[in-house]
């Protein structure tokens, strides 16, 4: 008999230590949330096809592919059509400016390219929209592999020349900026 009222005061006590615990944890401030960053979102480009002219016309051809990651609130409001910017951009960097001189491609800096896209971008969308420049593609084919392939069989093999490595298109998990604790 004894070992049933004891039994029963302690399972009184646990129950009222764990409602006290449980008044005590629903009453308390709750934490402040810290400030999110704001959310990016991945714009996924079109390949582009840039012409070289040279002194004695057409010299070769840029093939790239560029996506960026831009302000998620701000991509929604914008109505002008990023392919015509990113074509825009490209033909100024690399036709107007020549960045990239195709007898010299280990001096390509990569990073100044991007920056200039960026800064190009956010220039005529009028804001910080472009957070980052994801270069996809950016090869090189010169206008005599485009004639030699032209007279090729069917099943022709067209080398171009990479000026960088292809860049992995974020995943699902790395569009979505990562909680910090």
């Amino acid at each position: 008999m004894i070992k049933l009222v004891v039994t029963g005061l302690w399972v009184c006590a646990v129950t009222l230590v764990a409602v006290y615990f449980s008044v005590q944890m629903a009453t308390a401030p709750a934490a402040s949330p810290e400030p999110k960053p704001p959310e990016e979102e991945f714009v996924k480009g079109e390949s582009i096809n840039v012409p070289i002219i040279g002194d004695t016309g057409v010299t070769g051809y840029f093939i790239t592919k560029i996506s960026y990651m831009m302000d998620k609130a701000k991509a929604k409001d914008e109505a002008t059509p990023l392919p015509a910017l990113t074509t825009d951009a490209l033909f100024t960097l690399l036709v107007g400016d020549k960045m990239i001189d195709m007898s010299k491609p280990k001096a390509f800096n990569l990073e100044a390219f991007r920056g200039e896209i960026k800064k190009n971008m956010n220039e005529h969308l009028g804001g910080d929209y472009v957070k980052s420049v994801v270069i996809e593609q950016l090869d090189y084919l010169s206008k005599d592999e485009v004639r030699a392939s032209e007279s090729a069989p069917a099943k022709r093999n067209i080398k171009t020349v990479p000026l960088v490595p292809p860049e992995a298109a974020p995943t699902a998990a790395e569009q979505t900026p990562a909680k910090t604790h």
